[in-house]
């Protein structure tokens, strides 16, 4: 499938294909990794990249892409090959979705939202604690979810935040799941839900909480919620400075019932995963060290006189030019070192020292993309800012990165300072 996919694109398109940002010998990937990449970096080049102003000045959803998606195996990537997914880990994941990024932040953001309820409920979740019962109903239940997403192009979203300390760990969701006889009962508000709409199924953390029970991080409940069920709707509208094409409005839910098998996970399971696997939150900063290449991209191209639909004029030859592409690359060099071994990293129970380094990828990443876009501009010069060019809006998708929950670059900031001067447990009293 991948050489049909490989070969239609290339014959179709007559593009000579970016080198990968990570090239697969120099970072020792399998030649499977290697396949599965390059077809992310084959779809973003030839066909994404020529949609993504479309997406970001009407601030409509990549809905094509999602086809394309699907077409061409992706949307099944973390999905275990025994159920017909191309059975990606973590690092294959993160490494396609960086090409992805690299040509449509929206598209790399959102299919991140959707790689996750895979991701998560699978290699994820085999790493951690069951026992033999409740391992084999989850295998159950995730083989319905894995179907629809392989067979039907079916699209989960993730709806995260609440508005609230929730997203960041801090305190219990604030969405309710209360059980009931086959299922449970779900009412709460996701804010800057990516997908509103167009998702078919949102895979929405929340608590359950029985009658007279407090509510308890320890009892998040992961589940996915049909996007036809009576008592969900999307509210308000969605004109942000960037990423526009995620369209993340407002999601509702109204005593909305979900059946026993929406559960996209165990319960206790989302807990112990928050705990263990720290590197689940991580997922988010691919789509940034795609748009940090794009930035780099687009300036020596620019100074090359080699980007289409502008006049072929060379701007290379001034020093003042040579000097800003050579702190460009110094800085995306340090940017990929750092995340590429976080994210080598990802495994269930990390040293302290593994997840510090995560927390300094997030933010390297997080903030280095719009540091590059910013750069690009500066050297550049003043086209760069015309939204004909994709620049323009690589510095606004890539502004938005360091706020998002739950590793913000505020939060990451704070646990290094925290995590490195304290001992589990250890006070000043």
């Amino acid at each position: 499938m991948t050489m049909q996919v490989s070969k239609t694109i290339g014959a179709t398109n007559k593009v000579a294909l970016d080198v990968p940002i990570f090239d697969p010998v120099a970072f020792r990937l399998s030649d499977e990794q290697a396949g599965i990449i390059t077809r992310a970096r084959e779809i973003g080049q030839t066909v994404f990249a020529d949609r993504a102003a479309t997406y970001d000045r009407e601030a409509t959803f990549p809905t094509e892409n999602y086809r394309d998606l699907h077409r061409i195996g992706l949307l099944g990537i973390a999905v275990p090959k025994r159920h017909g997914g191309l059975g990606a880990d973590y690092q294959t994941y993160a490494l396609a979705a960086a090409e992805i990024g690299r040509y449509c932040g929206a598209t790399a953001l959102t299919w991140n939202m959707h790689v996750c309820s895979t991701l998560w409920s699978g290699p994820l979740a085999d790493d951690l604690d069951m026992d033999a019962e409740t391992r084999a109903e989850h295998e159950r239940r995730r083989a319905v979810h894995y179907k629809r997403i392989v067979e039907d192009g079916a699209i989960y979203s993730q709806p995260f935040s609440e508005g609230g300390a929730a997203a960041a760990g801090g305190v219990a969701f604030g969405t309710e799941a209360r059980p009931v006889e086959g299922g449970w009962i779900v009412n709460g508000k996701k804010i800057f839900a990516s997908l509103s709409g167009h998702a078919d199924y949102y895979g929405v953390l929340c608590t359950e909480i029985e009658q007279g029970e407090k509510a308890s991080r320890r009892n998040t409940l992961y589940l996915a919620i049909s996007a036809k069920s009576e008592g969900v709707s999307v509210v308000g509208d969605w004109d942000p400075l960037g990423m526009r094409g995620t369209v993340s409005r407002t999601l509702l839910f109204k005593d909305v019932f979900v059946p026993e098998d929406s559960a996209l996970m165990p319960r206790g399971v989302y807990f112990q995963a928050a705990q263990r696997w720290p590197h689940m939150f991580l997922t988010l900063s691919p789509t940034y060290m795609g748009l940090a290449q794009a930035a780099y991209d687009f300036t020596v191209r620019y100074l090359r006189g080699e980007v289409p639909g502008m006049p072929s004029v060379k701007r290379r030859m001034y020093p003042t030019k040579q000097i800003a592409v050579a702190q460009m690359q110094i800085k995306l060099e340090q940017i990929k070192a750092i995340w590429f071994q976080a994210v080598t990293e990802a495994r269930a129970n990390p040293s302290k020292e593994q997840v510090l380094r995560a927390y300094a990828a997030q933010y390297s990443v997080m903030e280095g993309a719009n540091e590059l876009a910013a750069l690009a501009i500066r050297t550049c010069g003043g086209q760069a800012m015309l939204r004909s060019l994709p620049l323009e809006r690589i510095y606004r998708d890539s502004r938005c990165g360091s706020l998002m929950l739950p590793w913000t670059a505020e939060l990451c900031l704070d646990r290094i300072g925290r995590e490195a001067l304290y001992g589990a447990g250890e006070t000043d009293d």
